[in-house]
């Protein structure tokens, strides 16, 4: 989730492709539905989700990682009348998949949630009763943590953190966020029809003194939770909304990425005095502009690497917010950046990948084109990038 690609999958990986000449183009499949879920990749498979454009129907996938042959197409959930996404960027099928050695996690939000067995493609338990109104469609994807799968549901109607057992799925707790959205009429009821109340965002896991957090981005605040109980540990309020971000921690310290345009990107000491509302007493810096919106920055050692939508770069100093550089690569940018220690890659909607270096000066390494772009955050695995672009998906490497 902090878009680090592990150090045993780097070598070999690419950083010059392109479909025009099948340059490092090892395979291509094109994908039925629509879909911005990440690809997730063990033992040999990749999982990703789809859906029809209406919504009506939701799948999983299951590809060969080596010859991109599909093993398993499965049709999961059927929606009469799915809420009307009301936009033109976000799926029925943007949360990610979770994995582990014997299951598969898959996702769509209030519309379900299921896990399969990696190798028979058999359902072992669903859940279709948790649910809000995501107004917008779903985004967040579910994380692992010993026995539990927690899921994020930040709709107009309900907000809340759940934790399910994974064997069973069966609630073992669930928390309300307590945001004052500050957004109530002169009748009580929200502006806007709750608008402002919807995120999209992945929450991340920390131990801190031995003791582990769920730390997750909301709109107009952040929370922790005890990851065994879901009690709320601290929070923050915020001005913003939209969050997509997951957190990222360094050396103690969350750094927490807000909403989308006007997002603040901060940095809160994690201490065991990091309780209650901690938005006057515990954050060490707060930039309040010129940060991402819908792609989540990355953590290369002790800089943050970040693209805003209309593809303006920065470098930031995670030790104080400090802005190391600025430069600018051209397209629209929604998918996440993945990086090595020595790269970061950032992908654009127009179908080009630019390769930037992780140093303390603006530079273009390379850059990699394929025919059509991406919202769908990219992933690595055995030396190849794997690429989900609005209608295929390419394995790019040898």
């Amino acid at each position: 989730l902090n878009g680090l690609i592990a150090p045993e999958d780097t070598p070999g990986l690419p950083v010059t492709w392109s479909e025009k000449t099948g340059e490092n183009i090892a395979w291509k499949i094109s994908l039925e539905g629509f879909g911005h879920s990440t690809p997730v990749i063990g033992h040999g498979r990749i999982w990703l989700t789809a859906a029809t454009k209406d919504g009506k129907q939701q799948f999983v996938y299951c590809i060969d990682q080596q010859s991109g042959k599909v093993l398993h197409h499965r049709l999961l959930f059927e929606n009469p009348e799915p809420e009307p996404l009301k936009n033109e960027v976000n799926t029925y099928a943007s949360p990610s998949c979770a994995l582990e050695d014997d299951a598969v996690y898959v996702h769509f939000g209030t519309y379900g949630t299921t896990r399969l067995n990696p190798v028979t493609f058999e359902t072992v338990w669903e859940r279709r009763d948790i649910n809000c109104r995501h107004f917008r469609g779903p985004g967040s994807s579910p994380i692992l943590w010993k026995n539990l799968l927690i899921l994020t549901f930040d709709g107009v109607d309900a907000q809340f953190v759940t934790a399910l057992d994974k064997a069973t799925g069966q609630t073992v707790w669930r928390t309300d966020r307590t945001t004052d959205y500050g957004d109530l009429d002169e009748n009580g009821k929200p502006k806007l029809d709750g608008d402002i109340r919807k995120a999209y965002g992945t929450p991340s896991l920390v131990e801190v003194n031995g003791h582990w957090q769920v730390v997750s981005i909301g709109s107009r605040a952040a929370f922790a939770y005890d990851a065994q109980t879901g009690k709320e540990l601290w929070t923050i309020r915020h001005d913003d909304f939209n969050a997509s971000s997951p957190p990222l921690f360094h050396n103690g310290h969350a750094i927490l990425n807000t909403g989308s345009r006007s997002s603040n990107l901060l940095a809160v000491k994690l201490e065991e005095s990091t309780r209650g509302d901690v938005s006057s007493s515990h954050v060490v810096w707060n930039r309040d502009k010129g940060n991402s919106d819908l792609s989540a920055p990355v953590l290369v050692g002790n800089r943050i690497y970040s693209t805003a939508n209309n593809g303006v770069v920065t470098s930031v100093n995670a030790e104080t917010g400090e802005e190391i550089w600025k430069g600018r690569i051209d397209g629209t940018f929604t998918a996440s950046p993945i990086a090595t220690r020595e790269h970061i890659y950032f992908c654009n909607e127009e179908g080009t990948t630019y390769v930037i270096k992780a140093a303390d000066t603006f530079e273009v390494l390379a850059q990699g084109t394929l025919s059509e772009g991406l919202r769908a955050s990219p992933a690595a695995a055995d030396g190849r990038l794997f690429l989900r672009t609005f209608t295929s998906l390419y394995a790019i490497g040898r």
